[in-house]
């Protein structure tokens, strides 16, 4: 999780892993500091420990949006939200977005409302969205294989 204090120094708070290590943690709760190799080999924190978080992501939008790199902050918070989506979902919204793949917008569009709906991944639907007018204007439907 992030406490986000309303720093608007960015040499307060990045490198985060460096400056502000406790304010991101693991999916369990666990610090930066405590994902060692002690730590894993005790126990006390497993592989997925190491994965990264929403949050995690969340604070770095932040960090490259005060930075001001919208385009990097808007990539990572569209991070976000794909941690939560399972794999499965994740692998048919890549394979949608395969030239040739799907024959019309239909698909995308779809797939669009359903992560909108089903996981509030707004951010992730609109590129969708905007892929499928994309891909129309650009005939990407036709099949190429």
């Amino acid at each position: 999780m992030i406490n986000d204090n309303g720093h608007s120094d960015l040499d307060e708070l990045y490198p985060v892993s460096e400056k502000v290590p406790n304010r991101v943690r693991t999916g369990r709760g666990h610090t930066l500091g405590e994902l060692t190799l002690d730590n894993l080999l005790a126990g006390n924190v497993t592989s997925s420990d190491f994965a990264i978080t929403a949050d995690g992501l969340r604070l770095q939008a932040a960090i490259a949006e005060r930075a001001g790199r919208p385009n990097l902050a808007q990539n990572l918070r569209r991070g976000a939200e794909l941690v939560e989506i399972p794999d499965t979902v994740l692998l048919d919204v890549y394979e949608l977005l395969r030239p040739g793949r799907v024959q019309s917008a239909d698909d995308l569009l779809a797939a669009a409302v359903q992560l909108r709906d089903t996981y509030g991944a707004k951010e992730t639907a609109s590129l969708l969205e905007e892929a499928a007018m994309v891909y129309e204007r650009r005939g990407v439907f036709h099949r190429r294989y």
